[in-house]
This record gives structure tokens, C-alpha cells and sequence, in this order.
């Protein structure tokens, strides 16, 4: 990976952050949806890129990576509490959601470092299979990673945690994918690892993408409205481009 990559993972979670912590509580509509295009993209990404390259020849234990990666991120989401989902309801939580931080961190920390483990070796197994120039993990870590920030320091602002705790969280959750890409990227993983590692985070991407999706309006009547539908068009048209 590039240099650049590395600070556009690391500077789009502060970027996403600094503007949750500006608008305050007023940003809940625009979250929803940020976090409705990125789960379409990230839903599109999976089914159109990830997948083929997963089952490519023909490897149908690769299924089992994908099951135990949707498993681990819903075991994290018992940490995190669906924070990167755009789950605002701990918002009514108030001051004593300070205390629930740590396994909150734990659970967006862990998860953000596996996502980053395989982009080095999928951006070359990528770029051998298809010739392409774009990393589609990388943008589906970004796209979801950014209103995943936006929503913590959401949260964190509305619990009245100090300024400088705030960013302090920011930048660890920050440095958490950059610094699995650097660790994969070091350690040079063979092909079959990198493939495992991508079939957990294709997991964990139809866990988020589903959730996302089905989940975010809060109620039980599975109705989109105009401004949501049409963010989630744009996003499965942005990743269809891209295959064509």
C-alpha cells in the first residue's frame, strides 16, 4: 500500500469525527444517511468483487470464513453496540454511557485492525485477477469507517466526555486499520491467509451492510423514505461502475 492509502484510512476516521463532534446532536439525519450509502456500497462491493475472488476455483470451504466472520462481528457488536451500525439509541443513555467506553473502543478497535490485515495482499491478488487500479476493500473500509467515527464521537460528545478524551479516541480507533495494513504488509501473508482474512471481513461486511440496511430506520415496517432510497441507489450504482 501507498502511503497516501495509509493516511486517507487514517485521516478519513478524523475527518468523520471532527464533523460528528461539530454538529453535535444535530447529526443524526445526516448519518443515517452517510451510513445508508456506505452500507449499499459496501453491500455492492461484496457481492460484486469480494465474493468472486473468494470463490474463484472453485473453494467452497471459503464459505466457512465468511460464516465466522459474520459470527465475530456480531460478538463484537455486543462491545460496540452497534456504534458503527448508526445505532443512536444509547444516546438515551446519557453521562452513564462514559462508563460502557472500554469495551465500546474494544469492540470498534478490534474490528477496524482485522479489516486492515488483509488490503495489501488483496490489493495485489486484485490487481493480478482483474487488472484493476482501485482497491474496493480499502473504499469500503473508508466509506464505512467515516460515519462509524462520526457516530462515536456522537456518542462520546453527548455522554460528556472532555474534548481531549474524545480525540484521544479518535485517533487510537483511527490508527486500528491502518496499523492491521501495516502488519500484513510486513509480514508479507501468503495467498491463503489473505484469502481466509478477506472471507472474515466479507463476513463481517454482510453483517454490517445487512444491519445497515434493515435495521437504521429503528421501527418494524421495512419502509425506506425518498432521501435514504436514494442513497442507497447511488451507492450499489458507484460500486456496479466499477466492475464495468
Amino acid at each position: 500500500m501507498a502511503f497516501w492509502e495509509y493516511a486517507l484510512l487514517f485521516g478519513s476516521v478524523l475527518a468523520g469525527g471532527a464533523l460528528g463532534w461539530a454538529r453535535g446532536i444535530r447529526g443524526g439525519q445526516g448519518l443515517r444517511l452517510a451510513l445508508s450509502f456506505s452500507g449499499a456500497y459496501i453491500l455492492g462491493i461484496t457481492v460484486l468483487h469480494l465474493l468472486p475472488i473468494l470463490f474463484a476455483g472453485g473453494n467452497a470451504r471459503m464459505g466457512l470464513w465468511i460464516l465466522l466472520g459474520f459470527l465475530v462481528q456480531l460478538l463484537l457488536d455486543q462491545l460496540s453496540r452497534g456504534v458503527e451500525h448508526g445505532h443512536m439509541h444509547a444516546l438515551k443513555e446519557g453521562r452513564s454511557l462514559s462508563r460502557a467506553a472500554v469495551p465500546i473502543m474494544l469492540g470498534l478497535c478490534v474490528h477496524a485492525f482485522i479489516e486492515g490485515m488483509p488490503l495489501s495482499g488483496y490489493e495485489m491478488h486484485s490487481h493480478h485477477r482483474h487488472g484493476a487500479e482501485w482497491n474496493h476493500l480499502l473504499m469500503g473500509v473508508i466509506l464505512h469507517k467515516a460515519p462509524a467515527a462520526f457516530a462515536l464521537s456522537l456518542l462520546f460528545h453527548h455522554a460528556g466526555m472532555p474534548n481531549r478524551w474524545v480525540w484521544l479516541n479518535l485517533a487510537l480507533f483511527a490508527a486500528m486499520s491502518p496499523l492491521g495494513a501495516w502488519l500484513g504488509e510486513a509480514f508479507a501473508f501468503s495467498a491463503p491467509v489473505v484469502r481466509a482474512l478477506l472471507g472474515i471481513v466479507t463476513g463481517s461486511f454482510f453483517h454490517i451492510a445487512t444491519t445497515i440496511l434493515f435495521e437504521l430506520e429503528g421501527n418494524n415496517q421495512h419502509q425506506v423514505n425518498l432521501a435514504r432510497l436514494a442513497a442507497i441507489l447511488l451507492g450499489l450504482a458507484i460500486a456496479v461502475f466499477t466492475v464495468l
